[in-house]
């Protein structure tokens, strides 16, 4: 089977190669490609920058932004042929440690998890794969293509709910949501605001093009420019980009009693100025918060899988803005104007 594999650590050594067939000792369920999504760790394991192969092997098959079709599973079990499934991308440690122990291995607190396409174990971008049915997620076929949204609004569906347990520390009713960044994460999480009935608002650089339009669709405000022309106080922030000087600015803008989600990472190497006497005085004495959020459990994937049944089909359909056949899979990797969620198609 063709796979898309890359030696760990060396850039430039992404390829397109035959593959042995996956090993029943992977999973009970066989499973066709229908797509992966590509997204910024993709991008920087190609570059070298990142990634694990599996113990005994050279090479890793990446992609962990699932979707396929099942072609076989065992008597009994929830899946039959022909079911639409998205791989689970972590997986817990050996351990296990408090959190894994109990199905919070998106919290795993010695880092001694795998992930499929990322870390030790081999990922989704191959013709066929298996999958462990407990980590195999069932969805809506009504979805079709757009299942492959699924693993990163689980992550956003995490941040929502991580969210919404620090608010129910005292009561709490918020009102406005400041999205910052309007790539797949961010639009995303704005979906999910909406459906949550609040009032949103997305902030990116980008001034045109589908980011403001699809903002616009889903009944959101869109705001380009600079945070400084933004003139209210959200009473949740969810940051998308990473940004160091964009990060500064939303930790000093919101509501008394203000959660900020950090849900993007940052490469570093960049010092900005900051008053941290004055951001402590007033994280303090207002009761804000700051937290940090990433991956994603079953319980986030079904949450996801809900929220993308309940959203509109031709939303959807636009936020994936390029569908790349595999044979060329380079281009999906090079970044273009306008861009929200690549996706390989293994089907065109």
């Amino acid at each position: 089977m063709l796979a898309l594999t890359v030696l760990p650590g060396e850039a430039n050594s992404a390829r397109l190669q035959e593959m042995p067939e996956p090993d029943a000792s992977e999973g009970a369920l066989l499973v066709r490609a229908r797509a992966v999504g590509v997204c910024g760790t993709d991008a920087e394991i190609v570059a070298g920058k990142y990634g694990w192969a599996p113990a005994g092997a050279d090479r890793l098959i990446i992609g962990h932004e699932s979707l396929g079709i099942v072609e076989d599973a065992p008597p009994g079990s929830p899946f039959a042929k022909g079911d639409l499934v998205v791989g689970i991308v972590r997986r817990p440690d050996p351990e296990p440690c408090l959190n894994c122990g109990v199905g919070e291995w998106d919290m795993c607190r010695n880092g001694l998890y795998t992930e499929r396409g990322i870390k030790q174990r081999h990922g989704y971008g191959s013709e066929r794969f298996r999958l462990e049915p407990e980590f195999a997620v069932k969805i809506d076929a009504r979805l079709g293509l757009h299942g492959v949204l699924l693993e990163p609004t689980s992550v956003v569906a995490k941040a929502w709910e991580q969210i919404e347990r620090i608010g129910g520390r005292s009561a709490w009713s918020p009102r406005t949501v400041l999205v910052t960044g309007a790539g797949p994460i961010g639009l995303l999480a704005a979906l999910l605001g909406v459906q949550r009935n609040l009032d949103v608002h997305v902030f990116d650089r980008v001034a045109d093009g589908p980011k403001p339009e699809l903002t616009r669709a889903l009944g959101a405000t869109y705001h380009a420019g600079t945070l400084a022309d933004i003139d209210f106080a959200p009473s949740i922030v969810i940051e998308c980009t990473g940004a160091s000087s964009v990060i500064v600015d939303v930790l000093n803008r919101t509501a008394a009693g203000g959660i900020v989600c950090l849900a993007g990472v940052s490469s570093g190497g960049y010092r900005i100025s900051l008053d941290l006497g004055r951001l402590n005085r007033s994280m303090v004495l207002e009761n804000d918060v700051v937290f940090g959020s990433v991956n994603a459990n079953r319980r986030h994937y079904g949450s996801a899988a809900k929220a993308l049944s309940n959203a509109d089909p031709a939303w959807l359909a636009r936020l994936i803005t390029r569908r790349v056949p595999l044979a060329r899979w380079q281009d999906a990797l090079r970044r273009q104007d306008h861009d929200i969620k690549v996706v390989i198609d293994f089907e065109a």
